[in-house]
């Protein structure tokens, strides 16, 4: 495996499952060294345990990216350990159904609302903020955001996740533009359905969560679902200086769902 990584700090968060584990774990074959942040530290600790097992480099630390001095503390553990940032991904992020099953326009409160926008939206701000004496210093900087197929299109029960994922895309090109003369990129990808815990809680959330399932598979030009992998891979590439032209962008890895506006025809064993 070509070491694109190779010797790179990468600090990601919300990386003790799904994508942010696969990314980190993938992150750690390419050659990077890796700072697995997660809300949950035994979840944490796994992910980095794993990658530690396996021949790469990696420590935890368990972070709320919605309190700002988590944020300040998870950047001075990543400096104090691997003695810089060359890459922060702010993978952290939660939906609505993920926080409460009250998802309606009238029924989500604003204590909901808010920790949404907090992790999703102010997060990647605060810690991109906090990162960048440190990036700036890397002679490979880059910043890789997580938007959403959501960020440029709705789905139901999702409208504060919707929100602050349409915040994500414009917060990337704003970084992006102000951050340009530092040398620093700042890129964002948008996934649609993956197989992750976060989107299992989405469909739990819907009487007809197997139906929803099935719709959405079903307007796939790709037509399964989307793995961490799939995720791991882009958000390596964004990583690396093989993508040192690239910058500025929301990277749609959604396995052809907004190419079009239609459904395909399953065949009897839904494929």
């Amino acid at each position: 495996m070509e070491k694109i990584l190779e010797n790179l700090v990468m600090v990601i968060t919300g990386a003790g499952s799904g994508m942010g584990a696969a990314t980190a774990e993938l992150a750690a074959q390419y050659g990077a060294r890796v700072v697995v942040s997660d809300l949950s530290l035994d979840l944490a600790t796994a992910t980095a345990e794993r990658i530690n097992a396996a021949g790469g480099s990696a420590a935890y630390f368990r972070c709320d990216v919605a309190v700002p001095s988590e944020i300040d503390g998870l950047i001075e553990f990543s400096v104090d350990t691997y003695g810089g940032i060359d890459v922060l991904h702010n993978n952290a992020g939660i939906t609505d159904s993920g926080v409460t099953d009250k998802c309606s326009v009238e029924e989500l409160s604003i204590d909901v609302w808010e920790r949404i926008m907090h992790v999703n939206v102010r997060a990647p701000w605060l810690t991109t903020r906090a990162a960048l004496p440190h990036l700036r210093k890397s002679s490979a900087p880059s910043v890789i955001n997580v938007g959403s197929i959501g960020s440029s299109t709705a789905y139901p029960r999702c409208v504060a996740y919707g929100a602050s994922k349409g915040g994500v895309a414009i917060l990337t090109k704003s970084l992006a533009l102000e951050l340009a003369p530092d040398g620093i990129r700042v890129n964002a990808y948008g996934p649609g359905p993956v197989e992750t815990d976060m989107l299992l809680t989405y469909f739990e959330s819907s009487d007809e969560g197997k139906q929803l399932r099935d719709d959405l598979v079903a307007t796939h030009l790709v037509p399964r679902m989307g793995l961490p992998e799939d995720i791991a891979e882009l958000a390596c590439f964004l990583a690396s200086p093989k993508s040192s032209f690239v910058n500025g962008v929301l990277w749609l890895i959604d396995g052809g769902q907004l190419a079009w506006r239609g459904k395909r025809l399953l065949d009897a064993d839904g494929n």
